[in-house]
């Protein structure tokens, strides 16, 4: 079950208390909501001498474009969740923004335009050195971790530490001086496979059943051991297709055709992002002074399948770790979470041409368009809005889209934008890059 976390006057960090336990003290006035998401509050008196008896440990399954993090606490031999969220990360859109930002500037050079003496070439990238976009994924680990260590008294870090064989997922029988050539080993080409198509038969989608490696183009006509010739399939439909061209076995499913050829060519960006940031991420979770623990993949999905839980990312995070042998995960919600980024911060503002605005006075051209604030609020704040008269009469709590000068806000509810003015809304929380 999730439970509420708990900080005292001096915002010292208390062990978690049960959801009634913090209704009780809400309604007796002996404490205050100090925070949303997650939940948090604060108690009006200061706690002496507080002792956690209970060993309170955050787990981590780091993962491209989502990852796990739950907190468990143990005792009396018991391991419960009591708090569970995936992070889904925006690191495609930096990618997206990085190519426009590349394209202004490659249009920028090759104009004509004035000659400018070329730069001092002294840039050189620090060591450990990340791509932003996957610097941004480690960051968001790390600063959600930041923000439980700060109200909830965590004593361990337990991080998934997976290596995604690249060369072992292109030909899985090499083997010997051959595989030297290569740079990482540990994990089998199937394992990948059922990620990658989600563990279900990418001819008749059957799931929860025994799943083979089946060859695209068969051995018997010269097909490979790569990666880019091998899907998953079930034993009747592995047996059915036999030694058939792919065209002709699917040739009544074109749609199933289209979708397998297009799987084929997905390239291994995932797993070489795992591969990249895992080492980054263990450094700067040991900045935070506690103990951090190193667990392999496998023990992971031991422990899931072992209990029968379901695959997804928090539940994976919450199998990590030898604790994760006898996690409970009953009763708990899982918080969604979205990274979205704190603004923008480019200093000089251009038109759709890429050229520098030229409206407004000097001074105005090269500051930000946008206030940081309008009339108290922001871009990505929580909040409350009560609308009287009008068309969307009611109460509504989600986050502000979009601000105007004039005092005009705008959020959504479900997928319908409302724009009301400012004087309607209730500050909840400010905007911290998530939603």
């Amino acid at each position: 079950m999730n439970k509420v976390f708990v900080i005292d006057r001096n915002k010292t960090r208390l062990t978690p208390c049960h959801p009634a336990r913090a209704r009780k003290l809400l309604k007796n006035k002996k404490a205050a909501v100090y925070r949303m998401r997650p939940f948090t509050i604060i108690l009006k008196r200061v706690v002496e001498n507080p002792v956690v008896n209970e060993k309170i440990e955050c787990k981590i399954d780091p993962g491209s474009k989502t990852s796990g993090i739950v907190v468990t606490i143990t005792s009396n031999n018991k391991c419960d969740v009591v708090y569970a969220m995936n992070l889904k990360h925006h690191k495609d859109l930096i990618v997206r923004d990085l190519k426009s930002r590349n394209a202004v500037r490659r249009n920028r050079r090759n104009r004509n335009t004035r000659y400018r003496e070329p730069r001092f070439l002294n840039r050189k990238r620090s060591k450990g050195w990340l791509p932003p976009s996957i610097l941004s994924v480690v960051n968001n680990i790390v600063s959600w971790v930041d923000k439980l260590k700060r109200i909830i008294p965590i004593h361990e870090i337990h991080v998934e530490h997976v290596n995604f064989d690249t060369q072992k997922m292109q030909n899985t029988e090499i083997s010997g001086v051959e595989y030297q050539h290569g740079t990482l080993a540990g994990i089998e080409a199937k394992q990948y496979l059922l990620s990658k198509y989600n563990r279900e038969c990418v001819y008749c989608g059957a799931t929860h059943v025994p799943l083979q490696i089946e060859h695209v183009i068969p051995r018997c006509k010269g097909g490979s051991n790569r990666i880019s010739n091998l899907v998953i399939a079930c034993e009747s439909c592995n047996q059915k297709k036999g030694s058939q061209n792919i065209e002709d076995f699917l040739k009544d499913k074109p749609e199933i055709l289209r979708s397998v050829e297009k799987g084929l060519k997905t390239p291994l960006k995932d797993a070489a992002t795992v591969n990249s940031m895992k080492d980054n991420l263990i450094l700067k979770l040991e900045n935070f002074g506690l103990p951090v623990f190193k667990w392999s993949a496998v023990i992971t999905k031991y422990n899931r399948m072992i209990q029968l839980y379901s695959k997804d990312h928090w539940i994976d995070a919450a199998c990590v770790g030898e604790s994760g042998f006898k996690v409970n995960i009953n009763g708990v919600t899982c918080l969604n979470v979205k990274s979205m980024g704190r603004g923008n911060r480019q200093v000089q503002l251009t038109d759709d041409c890429g050229f520098p605005r030229t409206r407004g006075s000097l001074k105005e051209r090269y500051k930000p368009k946008k206030r940081k604030r309008i009339e108290g609020f922001s871009t990505g704040d929580l909040v409350k809005v009560v609308i009287l008269k009008g068309k969307y009469i009611g109460n509504y709590t989600s986050y502000i889209s979009s601000t105007k000068y004039d005092g005009q806000l705008t959020f959504k509810h479900k997928d319908i934008k409302i724009t009301t003015n400012y004087k309607n809304f209730k500050l909840i929380q400010y905007n911290n890059g998530f939603t």
